[in-house]
């Protein structure tokens, strides 16, 4: 809770000097959620009034159909609620779609370390590069940390394992 004369300046630097909410926050060391709580600029916002949509007789059929398939297309249901008395349009029926439909799941596993428990160490080619007369083929050695995905990044000559695990000794001890 802060001082009412602080929630005072906060009001007149943001209505009477029109100072952004994140720069009186900078300037009064104070979190920009605090200055928004003294500024109370969410209880002026009103929610628009809810009125009745030509969709909300079908919401029922609408969340059991996509229960059932959730990837059936709105023009789809939009020739299924059709004969059931529907007059509106295939665009407004998009949008609430868009709402009633189940959230897909991520298509892949998402990793959850600790630190210090993982890494992931690969090579990567980089062309060659000429020294004098010779050609020579550059390689760099990547190592990322899993929980912090902090990088090393090291340049070889080649691919060799006695270069993996130099690369693994320069990456630990820096």
């Amino acid at each position: 809770m802060i001082p009412d004369e602080q929630v005072a300046r906060i009001r007149h630097l943001f209505h009477a000097e029109h100072w952004k909410i994140g720069t009186i926050a900078a300037e009064l060391l104070l979190h920009p959620d605090t200055v928004r709580r003294a500024l109370e600029t969410d209880r002026f916002r009103s929610q628009p009034p809810l009125r009745a949509q030509l969709t909300d007789p079908y919401l029922d059929f609408l969340r059991q159909t996509l229960q059932q398939y959730p990837r059936l297309r709105a023009t789809r249901l939009f020739q299924m609620i059709q004969p059931r008395g529907y007059t509106g349009s295939v665009s407004q029926l998009r949008r609430v779609v868009a709402d009633l439909r189940p959230p897909r799941r991520e298509a892949f596993l998402r990793l959850r370390v600790f630190p210090g428990e993982q890494a992931q160490a690969d090579w990567a080619y980089f062309g060659e590069v000429r020294l004098g007369r010779a050609r020579r083929r550059l390689s760099g050695f990547v190592l990322t940390l899993s929980y912090s995905r902090a990088l090393w990044l090291e340049s070889f000559f080649d691919q060799s394992l006695e270069n993996f695990l130099l690369g693994h000794v320069h990456a630990f001890h820096d």
